[in-house]
Formats: structure tokens, C-alpha cells, sequence
């Protein structure tokens, strides 16, 4: 008799542990907001690692990742990104890369960029994972939560999460590169098109339920050791810069233009426009402040201010040299930030005032 007591208590308190764990795991849910980034090599956490691609336009070997991870992650980087620094903010888990084999879970958010990637389909195209590709991507998440959790559970997903997008470089880069591809274009033009295809995917997640945004502008190609090795290789002389500088110009000033439409657009639409252009402006005019010892060489690569991309000696330069301690430079390699440039950008726009993230920053959205 008191055996089988003893099994009825038994089965209770597993039913009741068991009960508690579904109630605790189903508060947390509640409590977290989700992080799903779009974007280029910049946000890219490692889903190029997956694709078929030119090895350049992978991350996935020495010395990337040395830093942090100690291994190469496919993150452009000595360590993380500003993606992995706002979920870690956010008290999010590590964020998985979409295509990562092990990835089954996306109620936390998920990673769909792209290294190489732009706005526009046509940008790097069959070696990248474009923009209008990446939104694709996030409706068979969107289907698959949906299974998951039904409509109700799904809904309170995408519309709590906040979706993070920084792209654009590429795409006027492949311009200023005399592309007979968009040649036919004007600057003007041509902005508008990449304005016009990154506010479409906005639009897009927006159908499916999203209403918090973090859209990223571009830093100045005067403070990118790829372009500036370019310009003291021609003295000056190379037209791009001037042409690229006038193209970010252009792409920021419309960017925010078009976030404010969006508001009066899209019911229930917020935004934090990310000033990254003026942090990095602020970062490089005042290294010291921020810790760093060098703005303008790279840590990694070939060339004057390591401006050649051939860090890990992966592509046709197979020599290059490597700083001693990345936490110095502002920039890891010849267009990407070091672990602790990404942290110090990554805070000033989350904790951000008017001048980094307008009309609030990035906390603020999270915590709205």
C-alpha cells in the first residue's frame, strides 16, 4: 500500500516538475524579444559558410575569429559582430546563422545576411545571398514558427522582434568599380533603386507581422583601409573616391527621408535609424578616448594600411601581415571592423542620443 502511494506522489511531482519547466520555458518566451538581421559581410555571422562561393567570400579560416571565438566562426572579424553585441545586450542566446545545419530554433531570431551582399538582386549575384534572397529566407521561418506555435504564437513573435538591417556597401562599391552593369544609371538613380529595393523588404516583413527596425546607414569610405589604400596607390587621383563618398552621401540622407515615410505608411511601424557613419566619424577623430592606437591601418592584409584585401591568404595574395593585438585597430582587415570597434559602435548606438540613433536607439526599441 505504501509502494503504491509513494508511486502516485511520484507521478505527481514529475507531473508537476515537468508542468513547471513548460510554465517557466513559456514565460521566458514571453519575456525575450527576438533578433532577426539582414545584411551583408558587416552582419554576416556565418551563413556564408554554406554557400557555394569564392573562398574571399568566406570568413572561415585563420585568423579570423582568433580573438574571441578562437576559432574561425565565418564572422568578418578577430571576434563578433554588431549583431551578436545587441543580442548579447538584449539577453539573447548566441544567434545562430540561418543556413547553420544545426539551426531548428528561431524564436530567438536568427541570422540571414550575407558577406558580399547588397540591396540590389544583381549585386555579386550567384556568389552572395542577396537582400530579396535573405527576405525569402525569412518568410520559411515565418512558416515554419507559424507550425510551431500556431498564429497566436507566431504573431506575438514577429511583432515583439526587431529586425536589423545593414546593407548598401556593396552595392556602391560595384558601381564605383565601372560596371557596365549600372553605367547607364546616374548616382541619383541608382540610390533610389537600393533605397527603393531595402524599403520593399521592409514593407515586406512588415506584411508578416514585424514592427521594430534598426536600419544601419553607411560609414565614409574615407575611413575604410581598402578604399584609402586605393586612394595613396593613385595619388588622389582615382575619381571613385569622390564618386563613392557622394553615392554614401546620398544613401543616408535618403535612407532616414524614407524611414520617415515608412511611419506614415505602415501601421504600427517604429524605427532606430543607427548613425554608424557619424560613430565612426566620432571614433576615428578621437582614437585615443576609445582605446584604440591606430584608425587608419587595418590589423590585417597587405599593402601601406593593410588596405589589400588578403587577409588568411585565401585569394591570388597569399602573403600578408598581422597586427599583434586586434584590440588596437579600429578595423580587423581591409573593410571590416575589429571585436572591439564592433563593441564600442554596437554600445554608443545602443545606448545611443539623437546623434547615433534617432528618433531613439536600439534600447529603446527592444524595450518598447
Amino acid at each position: 500500500m505504501a509502494s503504491s502511494t509513494n508511486l502516485r506522489l511520484c507521478v505527481l511531482f514529475i507531473f508537476f516538475a515537468v508542468g513547471c519547466v513548460c510554465i517557466q520555458d513559456e514565460q521566458l518566451h514571453n519575456h525575450h524579444v527576438p533578433l532577426f538581421t539582414f545584411g551583408d559581410s558587416l552582419a554576416d555571422t556565418g551563413n556564408n559558410n554554406y554557400i557555394n562561393t569564392r573562398r574571399i567570400a568566406q570568413a572561415n579560416y585563420p585568423p579570423y575569429g582568433q580573438t574571441f571565438f578562437k576559432y574561425p566562426s565565418g564572422r568578418w572579424s578577430d571576434g563578433r559582430l554588431i549583431p551578436d553585441f545587441f543580442a548579447e545586450y538584449a539577453d539573447l542566446p548566441w544567434l545562430l546563422p540561418y543556413l547553420h545545419p544545426g539551426n531548428k530554433r528561431y524564436d530567438y531570431g536568427t541570422n540571414f545576411a550575407s558577406g558580399g551582399a547588397g540591396a540590389l538582386h544583381e549585386t555579386n549575384q550567384g556568389l552572395v545571398i542577396s537582400l530579396k534572397t535573405q527576405a525569402r529566407n525569412f518568410k520559411k521561418v515565418e512558416r515554419i514558427l507559424r507550425k510551431q506555435l500556431g498564429k497566436t504564437g507566431v504573431n506575438t513573435i514577429l511583432s515583439k522582434g526587431v529586425y536589423l538591417i545593414w546593407i548598401g556597401t556593396n552595392d556602391y562599391t560595384v558601381y564605383a568599380s565601372d560596371s557596365k552593369l549600372f553605367s547607364s544609371y546616374s548616382l541619383e538613380k541608382y540610390v533610389d533603386m537600393v533605397i527603393g529595393n531595402l524599403s520593399s523588404v521592409i514593407e515586406e516583413i512588415h506584411k508578416k507581422g514585424g514592427r521594430k527596425f534598426v536600419v544601419m546607414n553607411l560609414w565614409s569610405p574615407n575611413h575604410i583601409p581598402l578604399v584609402q589604400e586605393e586612394a595613396v596607390a593613385s595619388q588622389g587621383r582615382d575619381p571613385r573616391l569622390g564618386q563613392l563618398n557622394r553615392l554614401v552621401e546620398l544613401h543616408n540622407g535618403q535612407l532616414y527621408k524614407e524611414l520617415q515615410r515608412l511611419t506614415t505608411k505602415l501601421k504600427g511601424f517604429r524605427y532606430s535609424y543607427a548613425d554608424s557613419y557619424k560613430v565612426v566619424e566620432e571614433i576615428a577623430s578621437n582614437p585615443a578616448k576609445y582605446g584604440f592606437k591606430d584608425v587608419k591601418v587595418a590589423c590585417c592584409g597587405s599593402g601601406k594600411l593593410r588596405g589589400i584585401q588578403s587577409c588568411g591568404g585565401q585569394d591570388a595574395l597569399k602573403e600578408y601581415q598581422l597586427c599583434e593585438n586586434p584590440k588596437e585597430h579600429l578595423f580587423f582587415d581591409s573593410n571590416h571592423g575589429s571585436d572591439k570597434g564592433y563593441q564600442i559602435i554596437a554600445e554608443m548606438i545602443w545606448n545611443g542620443d539623437l546623434n547615433t540613433s534617432r528618433p531613439i536607439n536600439v534600447k529603446s526599441l527592444f524595450h518598447s
